[in-house]
């Protein structure tokens, strides 16, 4: 499993001209979920995404990484991304081989948001398989690959 985690001011996700989800200070995820991946993989990531010290205690520079999204009251945008396992070592395509197919995919996103839900955040998101427009005010910038190969 694959995710950009990006602090933000503010993202939002757009399906034709319509917002389907926006939120203000906090995370924007970009998740790509591989084809070995389970369940174990995404409630390590979940964790690890709520609990990174990723924003400021205050406005000094000496204290930059001192609370999680969870500390702060975050909210967090997640957004699937089966590109993040494209492939472009070889040829001129990306080779996209290691992507959990779309239906397997689906329901490890759908588990991965429902947890990240129980954390009492608010939590908005994209729409699976969609063609999105994402727009993100990078705060920072901070962004971030965290990636956890199945054990």
């Amino acid at each position: 499993m694959r995710v950009i985690i990006q602090r933000v001011k503010s993202s939002q996700v757009q399906v034709g001209n319509v917002v389907i989800g926006k939120i203000g200070k906090g995370l924007n995820l970009l998740v790509g979920i591989a084809n070995t991946d389970t369940e174990t993989e995404l409630n390590w990531m979940a964790r690890k995404c709520l609990d990174l010290r990723l924003f400021p205690g205050d406005e000094s520079i000496a204290d930059r990484w001192e609370k999680s999204v969870q500390e702060i009251g975050g909210e967090l945008l997640v957004v699937s991304q089966f590109t993040l396992y494209g492939d472009c070592r070889k040829g001129r395509r990306p080779s996209f081989s290691q992507s959990a197919a779309p239906d397997v995919a689906q329901q490890l996103y759908d588990k991965f948001v429902e947890t990240l839900r129980q954390s009492g955040l608010r939590v908005e998101t994209g729409q699976f398989g969609a063609m999105m427009q994402v727009s993100i005010e990078n705060d920072g910038p901070v962004t971030l690959l965290l990636e956890r190969e199945h054990d």
